[in-house]
């Protein structure tokens, strides 16, 4: 059922009552994206600005238990520990002021053990490699303020991903696979945060010659085609607008984050229908329980009701916090790490 409104307490209420379904079979066959869903929820509350929603101890503690003794962390306590799970784990902490509770060297180094010779990531140590893992290592590494050597080779990093382009500005999974809307956020999202320090020459000494020459930071986004893709991803808006993830598929919340992302950090944001798709994503939200659904009349979850709400920030809906378009974190917390906007 359609509604002209975001239902920011309805939302809220659904995202509290998660942990509550444990009789349910949805809530065990989900148990190796916990770790994900605690990420997903926490930051739909704090981008709707209801952050003391939850326990913050107790989310805290459960991202500690989900730990392994390498520094990584798994989706779940017992778990196998995975790139995907340690990114939502670092997530978490920087939302919550927590990251003096972990080893950030620690963390950061089996982050950097997973990068392979030719600059990709592994995912973990049985070696499937998706540019979905160069943005987790790249993202990672940035929020524990580890993005530099000898953590991680970034030129190799970014070589990488600039070998995942193609025809269409688009990027895949892997050099060669075909563009789709999530691969795209992975490696422009990757790119807008490796930051480049080139030393700029001094030309006026001081009196006693010790001064620093002043630096100046650069993202890659110098490497994408940027009016190529831009309308590549303007062109995933269908009628009803929603927008897709490639050609010919059906529209999704999801892709509200994924393609809108991009256009933010591209700055082509304007290049689509804002009102149709706020409507789009407000009639996928369920007006009984709460929660946003993939499109209207399919059940809610939380995956969905994030990047709905991440997309709705993103067009500027009113009440809700600024999200970065490079973390999907509040911009907020981003400032208060001290990770610069994007340049």
């Amino acid at each position: 059922m359609s509604d002209n409104r975001l239902l920011t307490d309805l939302h809220v209420s659904y995202i509290q009552g998660l942990d509550k379904k444990k009789e349910s079979f949805e809530y065990w066959a989900g148990e190796h994206l916990r770790l994900n869903g605690v990420y997903w929820g926490l930051t739909s509350l704090h981008l709707l600005k209801h952050e003391s929603a939850l326990d913050s101890n107790e989310v805290i503690e459960y991202v500690l238990a989900c730990r392994h003794s390498n520094g990584a962390f798994g989706g779940h306590t017992g778990h196998d520990a995975h790139l995907l799970y340690t990114l939502s784990a670092v997530q978490i902490l920087c939302t919550l002021d927590a990251l003096d509770r972990i080893d950030r060297d620690q963390t950061a180094k089996y982050v950097a053990s997973l990068q392979q010779p030719d600059g990709s990531f592994a995912g973990d140590e049985y070696s499937e490699i998706d540019t979905r893992f160069s943005y987790c290592a790249l993202s990672c590494l940035s929020l524990l303020g580890k993005l530099q050597a000898p953590f991680v080779d970034i030129s190799k990093a970014v070589t990488f991903i600039h070998s995942c382009k193609n025809f269409d500005g688009g990027y895949g999974s892997v050099p060669g696979a075909e563009s789709h809307s999530g691969q795209i956020f992975c490696c422009v999202g990757a790119l807008a945060i490796v930051v480049f320090i080139f030393i700029v020459p001094k030309h006026e000494k001081t009196t006693n010659d010790t001064a620093r020459a002043p630096q100046l930071s650069q993202n890659r986004l110098d490497l994408v085609e940027t009016d190529r893709l831009a309308w590549w991803l303007a062109e995933r808006q269908l009628k009803n607008g929603g927008l897709n993830g490639r050609p010919e598929k059906l529209e999704d919340v999801c892709y509200s984050w994924w393609v809108l992302s991009c256009l933010s950090i591209l700055d082509r944001i304007h290049w689509i229908n804002r009102e149709k798709l706020v409507q789009f994503i407000l009639n996928a939200q369920d007006t009984d329980t709460g929660g946003i659904a993939d499109r209207p009349g399919d059940v809610s979850d939380v995956f969905h009701t994030l990047f709905g709400i991440a997309g709705l920030s993103l067009l500027g809906y009113p009440g809700l916090e600024p999200v970065d378009p490079r973390y999907c974190m509040p911009v907020k917390v981003l400032q208060r790490l001290g990770i610069p906007d994007q340049p």
